[in-house]
Order: C-alpha cells, then structure tokens, then sequence
C-alpha cells in the first residue's frame, strides 16, 4: 500500500509527493512555470508545454483514421471518439451520454441550474468556464482568434473555425435525410427540424412554438409590452 501524503489544508490525500506538491498550488496560487514568449505563468510544467504549442503550433499527437493533429493528447482521445462514436460519460438523471467528461460535467448544470462561473464585471453568472472566458472578452474587446487568410478576428476559435470555411467552401455536416450540407453544426440542427417538425422554442404567452429561437424572438414583438418589460397578454 503506497504511503498517502495528505494537503493539510483541505485533507485530500495522494500517493506521490509531487501529485501533493501540484495539488497544494490549487490553494496558494503559485505557478512556478513562465512562458518565455508571452509570460503567462502555470502551475505545471506540462501545461506550460501545452501552452508553448500555442506559439509554436506543434501538434504531435495525430488520428490515426483522418490525419487530424492535436497539441493535447487528451484533444486527440477525445477526437477519436467522433470516430468511434463511443459516448462513455452518461447523465444519471436523462440518460444522455457524451465523449468527456467536461461535457457531462456542464450538462448536469442544465438539471441543477449551477452556474458557478461569474463575471467580475457585470455579475453575470455560467456555467462553464469556456463561457464566461467567451462572455469577459464583451468587455475587453479581446478577439485573439485571427484569420490566416483575410485577416478577420474573433473572439471564439468555433468561429474562426466557421469563418475560415467561407474561404474553403468546406461543409462538414451532412444531414442524413436528403444530403444537404452546412458549414455549422447549428445550421445543420435547425434543418433536421424541417424533417422532423420539431419545435422546441416555446412562446410563454400564447404557446405557440417554433423551430428556431430567432422565430421566437420575432414572436414575441407581436406582443405588446409594459414599461417593465414584461408582457401585458401574459397577465
């Protein structure tokens, strides 16, 4: 049985050393390793290496079945899976299964309505991190994701993603019904609706429910409104 070194502060208890030392960094905030590049200071060494890939643009880890590369292994293990479909993270309250655990993590949030990540600015609250990353850079006009090809920037790298397939012409998602191909995976989400007639958006005043949340809020105008905003047909 390997000797258990215990946090004294908060009594989790890890079988090497060097697993307590990364652990205790968690309370006092140290982060030892810098970047040379930018500054940007971790905990470990191995995020700091991940980071530098994002200077360098290495991507060692490659798929095997596509060809895609990574800079994390675990973005690689987790990528396989779109391959594999395998979906090995299950919600214990709906049944929904994901491809990592970040996922189910998040999604369990819609159950318990947490939203533990809030904004320092506003008071806004989420609940995943990569959100209120996304949210922070409404106030600082940060756009770090720049295009290659015309120069555009974003604020999210999904967009840079769609974006940069408006150079390509690339159209990933095909709908399995009749064929048809998108660029985003919404877009593809929103037509499958036209098969199936599904309309999850849901007018709170009359019911009426449509396929998209953009019919939705042209809707709602229709109704009028009081000075609070609320609407006067709902009352």
């Amino acid at each position: 049985m390997p000797r258990k070194h215990v946090c004294k502060t908060c009594g989790k208890a890890f079988a090497r050393t060097g697993a307590l030392t990364k652990h205790i960094r968690t309370h006092t905030g140290e982060k030892p390793h810098k970047c040379k590049t930018c500054g940007k200071a971790f905990t470990t060494s191995g995020s700091l290496t991940t980071h530098i890939r994002t200077h360098t643009g290495e991507k060692p880890y490659k798929c095997k079945t596509c060809g895609k590369a990574f800079a994390v292994s675990g973005n690689l293990t987790t990528h396989i899976r779109t391959h594999t479909e395998e979906k090995p993270y299950e919600c214990e309250t709906c049944g929904k299964a994901f491809s990592e655990s970040g996922s189910l993590t998040t999604h369990i949030r819609t159950h318990t309505e947490e939203k533990p990540y809030e904004c320092e600015t506003c008071g806004k609250t989420f609940a995943d991190s990569g959100n209120l990353t996304t949210h922070i850079r409404t106030h600082t006009e940060e756009k770090p994701y720049e295009c290659k090809i015309c120069g555009k920037e974003f604020a999210r790298s999904d967009n840079l993603t769609t974006h940069i397939r408006t150079h390509t012409g690339e159209k990933p998602y095909e709908c399995e019904t009749c064929g048809k191909a998108f660029s985003e995976s919404g877009s593809l989400t929103t037509h499958i609706r036209t098969h199936t007639d599904e309309k999850p958006y849901e007018c709170k005043v009359c019911g009426l429910a449509f396929a998209t949340s953009g019919s939705l809020a042209r809707h709602n105008a229709i109704h009028p409104r009081d000075e609070w905003g609320e609407s006067k047909d709902y009352w």
